[in-house]
């Protein structure tokens, strides 16, 4: 038995100022082809690397082709999107004949002229196999699903955790799934309810109200007639008419019982519309509310710039309220800016210089701010993700430096990605752990690698590019809440 796999994966930003070219989607782990991708994510929490434990544990072949993934950010071009469909059309195209397809997506790519991505690339890999071979593909939790994706995939599966700390084992179900369907004649029927909700703050699968929602979906998947189920709070950055929350449900051979189980398990989801929602105060309120509890350290997470959903990086609002605010031993994980990083490198670790940090992709950002600065570290950036989420892959932020002004400690990289964990600050010799006061730019995916420790968590919002007053949406083609409250 032979399945071939890919992966082509991107979460788009139709706000962001941030270009996606073709060499992005090499950027994290190279461009890697064929067997390299399996020596690569053999024993990874990453969705390939469930797609192979399921293969040596069925005793299939897996036939690797091309893998691209692209950090968030803005539109694909049109060229790049066409080249990299083309190449792993071509690719998979060489590697006849196979059984079955395995592709590791994400569920909300945004081309220039083309609203859903996935869609597009599981409409070419169905043009590609034909009605007959099954296709199968790994979403994220983020996803904006379309009909078109439901009617071009034969099981679509989502993660089920947030922070995604289940990436492997969500490729695992799919190789598991895709066995039995050539093995004992599956037959599976999917259906999608879309809810007409924009999902807030609330999305933590392992505390409530979340928690609930997952628990309830593994209830009906108890049901011996559902193969799967998934539940996507969607990806609220993207102005596009598939942009919201979903669920969708796979049963063997019962498409009018996949459609009633997903209607119920969404309906219930909208009736609670309210408690998916929550604030996210400024910085400095958070600060206050803080030191009045008194747990530390402090994680304070800027969600509006978080670069895991597209944003620039360099938003200074957190980090001007952390110097108004006087703070000692405080740190922010990461500000991106590349033209402070290279006068960190010429002036060299040890060095004293006056610097400006931040503020530079979009006056949405803020200003840049000035400061007195000791380079304490300078970096190439490469490094091994230590945290429950990413554990032991080789990754780079790029040309990097760790600058302290008083109290206040701050990593500048080149490459936009999130704090999974703490192994690259401490790579540079910062003790994030000995911190009282940590800001991080992230929505919850640096919970994997922080929370076990934190005293106290909060997600802030400071102004940037995907503040709510500068995300117009003209595309959506209908009414969300909570955008239309009513």
């Amino acid at each position: 038995m032979r399945i071939v796999t890919a992966a082509f994966a991107h979460e788009t930003s139709t706000f962001t100022p941030v270009k996606t070219p073709l060499e992005n989607f090499f950027e994290r782990f190279g461009p890697i082809r064929g067997n390299e991708i399996i020596e690569r994510f053999r024993g990874t929490n990453k969705v390939t690397g469930g797609f192979i434990e399921g293969a040596e544990a069925h005793g299939f072949e897996l036939i690797a082709t091309l893998y691209a993934e692209a950090h968030p950010s803005g539109p694909v071009s049109r060229i790049d999107f066409d080249t990299l469909v083309n190449q792993m059309i071509e690719l998979m195209e060489h590697a006849r004949p196979f059984d079955g397809v395995l592709l590791e997506l994400h569920g909300s790519m945004v081309a220039e002229g083309i609203d859903d991505g996935e869609g597009a690339i599981l409409e070419a890999v169905r043009k590609l196999v034909g009605p007959d071979i099954p296709i199968v593909g790994q979403l994220d939790i983020h996803s904006g699903l379309s009909p078109k994706m439901i009617e071009m995939a034969d099981v679509l599966i989502g993660r089920e955790t947030y922070p995604e700390v289940d990436m492997a084992e969500r490729g695992r179900e799919c190789a598991d799934v895709i066995y039995r369907i050539l093995t004992e004649g599956l037959k599976p029927t999917m259906a999608l309810h879309r809810i007409p909700m924009i999902w807030g703050i609330h999305q933590v699968t392992a505390h409530p109200p979340m928690l609930e929602a997952i628990q309830r979906l593994h209830a009906i998947e108890e049901d011996p007639d559902v193969i799967c189920g998934s539940i996507a709070t969607g990806y609220p950055l993207a102005d596009t008419p598939h942009m919201g929350s979903s669920v969708y449900l796979v049963t063997n051979d019962n498409l009018e019982k996949a459609q009633a189980l997903a209607d119920e398990l969404g309906s219930w989801i909208y009736e609670r519309k309210e408690v998916w929602q929550g604030p996210m105060p400024a910085t400095r309120d958070a600060i206050e509310e803080a030191r009045r509890i008194g747990k530390y350290p402090v994680i304070l997470a800027d969600r509006n710039d978080n670069t895991g959903g597209g944003s620039p990086g360099d938003s200074t609002g957190q980090l001007q309220a952390f110097i108004d605010a006087n703070l000692e031993d405080a740190c922010i994980l990461y500000i991106v800016d590349p033209q402070a990083i290279a006068k960190c490198h010429e002036a060299g670790a040890g060095a004293r210089i006056e610097i400006e940090v931040g503020g530079y992709s979009s006056p949405l950002q803020g200003k840049p701010i000035k400061m007195q600065a000791e380079v304490v570290a300078v970096s190439d950036g490469r490094f091994r993700y230590g945290g429950a989420m990413l554990a032991g892959l080789e990754s780079s932020m790029g040309p990097s430096a760790y600058i302290r002004q008083g109290s206040i400690h701050v990593v500048l990289v080149t490459v936009r990605e999130q704090p999974f964990d703490t192994a690259f600050a401490e790579t540079l010799g910062l003790n994030v752990k000995g911190m009282k006061w940590i800001g991080v730019k992230s929505a919850a995916h640096f919970r994997s690698g922080f929370e076990s420790w934190a005293g106290h968590i909060v997600v802030v919002s400071e102004p940037g590019v995907h503040s709510a007053e500068n995300v117009p949406f003209k595309n959506l083609g209908r009414r969300l809440y909570p955008l239309d409250l009513d």
